[in-house]
């Protein structure tokens, strides 16, 4: 038993100038953001739609999935904003199977993580060129956001890392918001924890530095659901769910408070096509209380181009090699339904 060392990883600045942000797009991800911000200070009344595939996986198809997305943002801009969902790294309950592109880049190969950096840098640099929409991404590890933060516009903690002081110090130090998810236990004081580490300042150790960070005041929550010892699978989206975390969140007293809503996972009972059903009551349940229409400000949606999943091997274009998606022309319908509740 031990370590191979395979490679050395290059530095987070070698992969930036390798791979530079233009300066034109630095601009459009700046004002994106603070459009994102205008949202959690409550200075605009817009809701906004964290939306893409469980996994990044190919180039071509992210980028004309984005791009699709940023049409169907001109018809819904002024109820909607749109953070397309780019995710690079894929936890795995067991440990096996695939880790997403930052591991494999090309799915068919061997894992190459050095390839594997720059081929995400590059997938979101181009996915926000084409489309002029800066991109969430799932912090798996700590240690890779330097390698992205500069063309990040949201961030998101699993529901497996929540409970980590790494990941919550970390999101101490981001200018973007971070959703922090509950954990699978289903047990919200842990979320609201993370939340509060996450918005205080911290001094740790960070990439072969010690670090300060300033808390992140637009660090807050997401529901997901959870699982029981049973291993059945716990909705937390439901007016009776949603109106009890919305207390015990404001009786915290943290900054600005927000609430998003995962679609899939244990609240679909991993039955990717009750998304839209489950957005629709959550939307409802907004327009019945004043507090819940206050506090939840965002939906995650799992979707791609193709319907459902494959295996790796199946090679359809723009169609999930992880957990099943909405299909684009159920994603575009649930896009303008969801703007006509907002």
């Amino acid at each position: 038993m031990s370590f191979t060392y395979l490679r050395p990883i290059p530095g987070p600045d070698e992969i930036r100038d390798t791979i530079p942000l233009p300066e034109h797009l630095k601009e459009v991800k700046e004002q994106r953001d603070r459009e994102i911000r205008a949202i959690f200070e409550r200075k605009i009344d817009r809701f906004f739609l964290v939306i893409g595939p469980c996994s990044a996986d190919n180039e071509d198809a992210v980028c004309e999935y984005v791009s699709r997305l940023a049409g169907l943002q001109d018809e819904v801009k002024d109820r909607i904003l749109i953070i397309p969902r780019i995710y690079t790294n894929k936890p795995r309950t067991t440990g096996e199977g695939y880790k997403g592109m930052v591991h494999q880049p090309d799915p068919h190969k061997q894992p190459n993580i050095v390839d594997g950096i720059r081929a995400i840098r590059t997938m979101h640099v181009r996915a926000l060129r084409e489309s002029g929409l800066p991109a969430a991404d799932e912090m798996l590890y700590p240690g890779n956001l330097p390698y992205l933060e500069d063309l990040l516009s949201y961030v998101a903690v699993g529901a497996r890392s929540v409970e980590n002081q790494q990941h919550r110090l970390t999101v101490s130090g981001m200018a973007v918001p971070a959703g922090m998810k509950n954990p699978t236990s289903g047990d919200i004081s842990v979320m609201l924890n993370s939340i509060h580490a996450g918005q205080h300042s911290h001094v740790f150790i960070y990439n072969g530095w010690e670090v300060k960070t300033s808390g992140n005041p637009f660090t807050h929550a997401i529901l997901r659901g959870s699982v029981d010892i049973s291993g059945r699978n716990i909705p937390n989206y439901h007016y009776e769910n949603l109106l009890a975390v919305a207390r015990e969140y404001m009786a915290r007293q943290l900054a600005h408070p927000v609430i998003v809503v995962d679609t899939n996972h244990s609240n679909s009972g991993k039955n990717f096509r009750e998304q839209p059903r489950i957005g629709m009551e959550v939307m409802q349940s907004r327009r019945h209380s004043p507090l819940l229409r206050d506090l939840i400000k965002g939906l995650m949606v799992e979707s791609y181009l193709v319907e459902g999943s494959q295996k790796i091997d199946e090679n359809t274009f723009g169609k999930s090699i992880t957990d099943p998606c909405l299909g684009w022309d159920e994603t575009a319908d649930f896009v303008r339904r969801l703007a006509e509740a907002v």
